[in-house]
């Protein structure tokens, strides 16, 4: 049996749950690897060494003595960030290093670029582990799905969001209280930014989107809306009307472009996604010939581990085999993305109105005249006094004609108020 000896760039909540996994199951894994996957090396801070020591395992904090050690054929990044992860990778590769990663950060911004040293180098970069956690879906869009023509991606792909908004609707509970219980549990970071205003989403939707449109999307061409708007009160009106209110990670593909955005959606309550709950996360795919097929998973945490050794182990095989880079980039099209205000949805406005004759005719023509056609009209009985609250759901209409629709609204002297505008899946 072969000896394959790998490095790792940190020993973090993945990190440590990859040393882990890879000593409890060092058997089975070589028997399903042919291989004895040895850890070398481990990169990690320099206060960090001695517990590491401790336990019989290699640690340095001086990239280096892994860079340039001939014996380790793989260099798995789990620090995460841009900086200085982008740049290991890249010197692991110009190493002959094939590379393993779980940072979405970086392959989302440049993996064009990492593709690129890839095969420049001739090593293999594999990064199952940055979308979905545990979830298999980034080689099932390489390998098992490639005979079909993807046209849609749909992906609940953020534990701390789908936490927060599962607790609303379960108790009620209003934003800042569901936020401070994600914190207390582990679930949000003190700073949870990236998490509830939609970049931890964005990140993962463009990394899926590249691969089942097979044209680069980056992090910034995503539209991005979080869930901070998000009040109990609206997730109480969706109940109403069948939906349930999840952030949504979209990709499409229509004639108008590739169309890749991030936000708070109602969803039927029919929908395979609309009952996935807690920190999990799940993927929706549609396609041709296959129709649907939905991934779903733990996302986040130490079920992580699964898929950074899988990669390893898919290395390891094609290091055996003398096959490396089977599954390089598959962005070979380029593709134009379609405009945010040509994308098409319905959509949920909740309005604060004058409670007076003829109101509602005034809202009314006011849709009409932005060519937004009205699906339903709910008024909620919770307003303050002389005002109403007026709910709405639209037909399908393109985003232009909403913000058009919003516009006028503002200025018409009947509304008070545009509480909220929700996308309708």
């Amino acid at each position: 049996m072969n000896v394959i000896k790998i490095g790792l760039l940190g020993a973090g909540t993945i990190g440590g749950s990859v040393i882990k996994f890879l000593q409890e199951n060092h058997d089975v894994i070589a028997q399903r690897s042919n291989a004895d996957i040895q850890i070398k090396n481990i990169l990690v801070l320099p206060r960090e060494i001695p517990a590491l020591q401790e336990k019989g395992l290699p640690a340095t904090s001086n990239y280096d003595e892994i860079l340039n050690d001939p014996e380790i054929k793989i260099v798995i990044e789990l620090i995460g960030g841009i900086k200085p992860a982008k740049d290991f990778i890249l010197q692991a590769m110009e190493h002959g290093k094939n590379v393993v990663t779980a940072n979405k950060d970086v392959v989302a911004q440049f993996g064009g670029e990492l593709f690129e040293a890839a095969e420049k180098n001739k090593v293999d970069f594999l990064f199952e582990a940055s979308v979905g956690g545990a979830i298999p879906i980034i080689m099932p869009l390489k390998r098992s799905l490639t005979a079909n023509k993807v046209t849609e991606i749909l992906g609940i792909v953020n534990g701390t969001t789908n936490y927060m908004l599962t607790k609303m609707s379960e108790d009620g509970a209003d934003y800042d209280t569901v936020l401070k219980e994600a914190q207390a549990k582990g679930y949000a970071e003190a700073n949870p930014a990236a998490d509830v205003e939609g970049k931890d989403a964005a990140r993962k939707i463009a990394i899926l989107a590249s691969i089942a449109f097979n044209s680069r999307v980056t992090f910034e061409n995503v539209s991005v809306e979080g869930i901070t708007k998000i009040t109990p009160q609206d997730i109480a009106h969706a109940e109403k009307l069948g939906y349930a209110v999840k952030l949504l990670a979209v990709g499409k593909e229509s004639e108008l472009g590739i169309d890749v955005r991030v936000h708070p959606v109602l969803l039927n309550k029919n929908h395979p996604l609309a009952s996935v709950n807690g920190v999990l996360n799940a993927i929706f795919v549609r396609g041709v010939p296959i129709d649907e097929a939905m991934f779903y998973g733990p996302g986040a945490g130490e079920p992580t581990a699964s898929a950074v050794i899988s990669d390893i182990i898919e290395i390891v095989r094609g290091i055996q085999a003398g096959s490396i880079g089977r599954f390089g980039c598959t962005c070979y099209d380029q593709k134009k993305l379609c405009p945010i205000e040509e994308t098409v949805s319905s959509y949920y406005m909740r309005l604060l109105v004058e409670d007076k004759p003829g109101v509602l005719g005034k809202i009314a023509t006011t849709f009409g005249d932005a060519g937004v056609s009205l699906k339903s009209v709910m008024q909620s009985e919770c307003a303050p006094e002389n005002h109403a609250e007026i709910i709405v759901v639209t037909h399908e209409v393109k985003h232009k004609n909403i913000l058009q629709a919003q516009e006028t609204l503002k200025n018409l002297s009947v509304v008070d108020e545009i509480l909220n505008i929700i996308r309708v899946e």
